[in-house]
């Protein structure tokens, strides 16, 4: 604990190994300005969040571009900052935690950006989030090796990925830092302590402090980003705008204020990324009370080729290219097997979603595992040939209303028992191996992270909300779903053995997908008492 003039600085959790290497006087006075500074507006923003929120679940105000921001949408003059160095080409993004053999398997994947996750792809324990940055704070300096249990040594090679680091959103707190008492936002966590560490060392490389921007709802928290984004270059000394951000739009909300999202960030933009599964999470939460034309199929029906992901994706490319930003494609999850046909089937379809992408227009698009970046810069490659992006394919063809934005019924499709029962099978592993700090997590040839057991048990949720009927005509209800449950948890306890988090994983689930309210798996008394050592 540290007394300042004004404010008390307390770290919680333990200052163990090289964590003081990161949790340094000056860096912990870093992390009090910028919070101390927003920590108001990011409330209220919250607050905003919480009653628009409201207002689309009742239906009391529609969803549509916003009319007090036409001007900025209609204006054809403005345009982002030109692209910085290292983002130029983007064809390839790997995703990942950042512990510490993936930081060395990212950078050395032959992806153009590493996307160094402290959100979605990280379980947030104390131990997760300092020695993330430790693993960064090396790797920037050339300084980081890996050893494997059969001996074989691992250093960065000469053309490493551009780092682009994810912080945790602005509805997280960091419960291991406080000031006067109260929880730091873990979004200026994440955010601070790279930037105050790394920023010199990167611009001294040639390129800058990037960033990926997770769950925004609106442009106002876009603007939030960019007052902090002002105020840490100010502080650090580092030109105005070597900080650039790539804001996801995974929520609907973000849908309808892309163009005011890229505007409030104009002089730190670096483009868009199309998070889908985030998106659909989104679309249930707040329209999921809106009756049969909102529920959607079995999550593994909801391509993005069905009509409202189409027309959320190319309006997405449309509107970053006249805007000058890149536009960056979304997950490819799958784990290349030792199975022949499972990896020959999973690569086509990989395959075909980027082939889907790249004649979209979008300037690159992300993988989860090494073994997929040849797939992806190989169709991009087809279609760049010696180009690095795609910014002149304007797609002046696409016009996208608010109608198409939110025609979930377009989707189609049926609602299976099996497709319930995979949503309870995932969720329970998700969630299992996210309380033993595994954020990342390999179930069933493919790569999850918190976005998935967010989607699979709000769907869960708002099948037997609406008592959606299986193909069989079976309406799910909440006494079908429990036994669903129970027979799932006995399956993947027999598989898993001892030594798990299952009975805590159920208490979640059913929490979460079971009860009258929809809460965020994050946010539940579950995980409060389990995951001790977390935020």
């Amino acid at each position: 604990m540290v007394d300042r003039l004004n404010y008390r600085i307390e770290v919680t959790g333990p200052v163990e190994g090289r964590f003081a290497e990161i949790l340094t006087p000056a860096a912990l006075d870093f992390l009090a300005k910028l919070d101390n500074t927003f920590a108001g507006r990011r409330r209220e923003l919250l607050d905003a969040r919480r009653v628009r929120r409201e207002e689309l679940q009742s239906g009391e105000k529609p969803l549509g571009f916003l009319p007090e921001t036409r001007s900025i949408r209609d204006d054809e003059s403005w345009h982002v900052a030109p692209t910085a160095p290292g983002l130029e080409d983007r064809r390839v993004e790997i995703t990942g935690p950042t512990d510490r053999k993936m930081t060395v398997n990212a950078l050395n994947s032959g992806a153009k950006v590493w996307l160094a996750d402290f959100e979605d792809a990280t379980s947030p324990t104390w131990h997760n989030v300092i020695d993330g940055q430790l693993n960064l704070y090396d790797a920037i300096r050339r300084n980081i090796d890996f050893t494997t249990d059969a001996g074989k040594r691992y250093t960065i090679g000469d053309e490493p990925a551009t780092i682009v680091a994810r912080p945790r959103g602005w509805h997280l707190v960091e419960k291991h830092i406080r000031i006067d008492g109260r929880p730091v936002s873990a979004s200026l966590v994440d955010f601070g302590l790279f930037v105050f560490h790394n920023a010199r060392q990167l611009v001294a490389r040639g390129v800058g402090p990037y960033f990926y921007l997770p769950k925004l709802e609106n442009h106002l928290e876009a603007r939030l980003w960019n007052d902090v984004f002002l105020l840490a270059q100010r502080e650090l000394g580092i030109p105005r705008g070597t900080i650039r951000a790539t804001v996801l739009i995974e929520t609907i909300t973000a849908a309808f204020e892309m163009d005011e999202i890229l505007y409030e960030l104009r002089e730190h933009a670096a483009g868009l990324n199309a998070g889908r599964w985030d998106y659909i999470f989104s679309m249930i939460k707040n329209f999921a009370a809106h009756g049969a034309d909102f529920v959607l199929p079995d999550r593994a029906q909801v391509t993005m080729t069905v009509p409202f992901m189409r027309a959320y994706t190319e309006l997405l490319v449309r509107t970053c290219h006249r805007r000058r930003a890149h536009a960056i494609g979304g997950m490819a999850a799958f784990i290349p097997s030792k199975d022949p046909e499972i990896n020959a089937t999973a690569i086509e379809k990989v395959r075909a979603d980027k082939e889907r992408e790249a004649g979209d227009g979008f300037d690159g698009s992300w993988v989860a595992h090494p073994g997929l970046v040849p797939v992806c810069r190989e169709v991009f490659d087809g279609v760049l040939g010696g180009w690095p992006n795609q910014l002149g394919k304007l797609r002046e063809d696409v016009h996208v209303t608010a109608e198409d934005l939110l025609d979930v019924a377009s989707a189609g499709g049926e609602v299976t028992e099996a497709g319930v029962r995979a949503n309870i099978n995932v969720a329970l592993r998700y969630v299992d191996a996210w309380l033993r700090g595994t954020g990342a997590a390999a179930i069933h040839h493919l790569m999850e992270d918190a976005a998935t057991a967010e989607i699979a048990r709000c769907q869960i949720w708002q099948w037997i909300r609406n008592g959606t009927k299986l193909e069989d005509g079976t309406a799910l209800t909440r006494e079908l779903a429990v036994e669903f449950l129970d027979d799932e948890l006995a399956s993947v306890r027999a598989e898993l053995g001892t030594g798990n988090r299952l009975d805590d994983a159920y208490e979640i689930f059913t929490e979460t997908a079971l009860g009258e309210k929809l809460p965020s798996f994050l946010t539940t008394g579950a995980y409060a008492r389990y995951l001790t050592d977390a935020r």
